[in-house]
């Protein structure tokens, strides 16, 4: 009975926020795909500068030298945490929804831009790499971000018609206890996204570039 009352939840979260979702990831692809373009707009020596400091990086992980799991596993999550707890901040502020999306557009950027470079230096090589490196993490990340950015956009929204339009709407302090459990439950999922991030892509990445190196 309960699985079924938070099956209909969510799906009622989803159909009434469904233009807003649609928004929200058109945005972040347009920065994933800027990303991109950008990486082709470096000059020669730009991008031989950065492989450089790659091939240095890569060399630390083959050899084992990178910082310890415990450290990359803090260190991802209170990184993604800051992220989307600005983000959440910016929800409640009238001011914040255009900075949300600006925030969501350089998260998609950084992305297209980090697969984009491997990509364009490496070949194949650089696509196996931006998938054990990037990928695994961002399968949790990417859908926390979207989900965190539509919240934050809709509940700016309300703010926004609350304050301008004086519409009377549901109260806001049950409004605002929701958006902080949401944030809660997105927090535990980034701290699983974290696990990963330290704990395996490191030794998926070890496994490729060995065969490369």
């Amino acid at each position: 009975m309960k699985k079924k009352m938070y099956q209909n939840i969510v799906a009622t979260h989803f159909r009434e926020h469904s233009s807003i979702y649609l928004f929200v990831i058109v945005l972040f692809l347009m920065g994933v795909i800027f990303g991109a373009v950008v990486v082709n707009s470096l000059s020669f020596s730009q991008k031989e500068d950065l492989f450089y400091y790659l091939s240095q990086f890569f060399g630390q992980v083959s050899n084992g030298k990178v910082a310890t799991s415990s450290d990359l596993l803090i260190q991802s999550f209170f990184h993604n945490s800051k992220f989307i707890g600005l983000m959440g901040i910016l929800g409640i502020s009238i001011i914040g929804l255009p900075v949300i999306l600006i925030l969501l557009f350089m998260k998609g950027m950084v992305v297209g831009f980090t697969v984009g470079f491997l990509v364009n230096q490496m070949g194949w090589n650089g696509f196996l790499l931006s998938f054990v490196s990037v990928l695994p993490q961002n399968l949790i990340i990417i859908p926390i971000f979207i989900v965190t950015a539509t919240v934050a956009v809709s509940i700016s929204l309300k703010m926004i018609r609350r304050q301008f339009m004086k519409k009377i709407s549901e109260p806001i302090l049950p409004m605002l206890g929701k958006y902080m459990v949401l944030f809660l439950i997105a927090g535990l999922f980034l701290a699983f996204a974290a696990a990963i991030e330290a704990y395996l892509s490191p030794s998926l990445m070890k496994v490729v570039i060995n065969s490369v190196y």
